[in-house]
């Protein structure tokens, strides 16, 4: 099915620009930056948007981490669209910093951001990529380390990061999710250690009581 939404999750914001939850922020902003077109604030959808010349959307949510869903749905009801026409780019703990996965649907596997858009949403069933940040240093807090700023000698990885993922979301739009897997999904390594449990992190992360605080960063 064509892709017809790209979502970048992130926590809107300056102090939380560069870090490491934000990576699908930078992606979309990587992305708007090659085909050269700007973001726009939409207070209507709680979102940045921008569109590509073939018509596609980019968008960030501007609701914070743990409320992206509740922005999708506004989206996705006023064009109509199924959650199959969309792709969800976000940040994975589980992957080491530069490293790819695309799935074409699942749980939120301990994401907020991915939590939120189910529950919203209604189901799992939509595309996704995601992207490597590498796990927690010994002796480090896992919510530390999503809002965290990469070190400067990440820069390069990431930045190598963000390329390939464009080059990878541009292949699963015109060939398929399938294809787009085969070619730039990074091969398994060993299983990183769980760190935290999930509700420590979404109360730090942002609590689900708050309510978004405008249309910034």
């Amino acid at each position: 099915m064509a892709i017809s939404l790209i979502i970048g999750l992130g926590n809107p914001g300056r102090q939380y620009e560069g870090t490491r939850h934000n990576v699908g922020f930078m992606l979309l902003d990587h992305m708007a930056l090659a085909e050269g077109v700007v973001f726009r604030t939409e207070p209507k959808f709680q979102a940045h948007l921008a569109k590509l010349p073939d018509g596609t959307l980019l968008m960030k949510p501007q609701t914070f981490m743990n409320l992206s869903g509740r922005s999708v749905r506004q989206l996705l009801g006023f064009y109509k669209w199924d959650i199959e026409n969309i792709l969800v780019a976000y940040d994975d703990v589980a992957l080491p910093l530069g490293h790819l996965r695309f799935r074409e649907k699942g749980s939120a596997g301990g994401h907020n951001g991915i939590k939120s858009l189910i529950e919203h949403l209604g189901g799992d069933g939509f595309p996704r990529l995601k992207m490597g940040i590498g796990g927690v240093k010994e002796g480090g807090g896992l919510t530390g380390h999503v809002l965290g700023k990469f070190a400067p000698d990440e820069t390069e990885t990431l930045q190598n990061m963000l390329a390939t993922a464009h080059e990878a979301v541009q292949l699963s739009r015109s060939q398929g999710i399938a294809l787009a897997s085969n070619r730039f999904n990074t091969p398994r390594t060993k299983p990183t250690p769980k760190h935290e449990d999930e509700p420590q992190i979404r109360r730090s992360d942002c609590p689900d009581n708050e309510e978004p605080r405008g249309q910034h960063g």
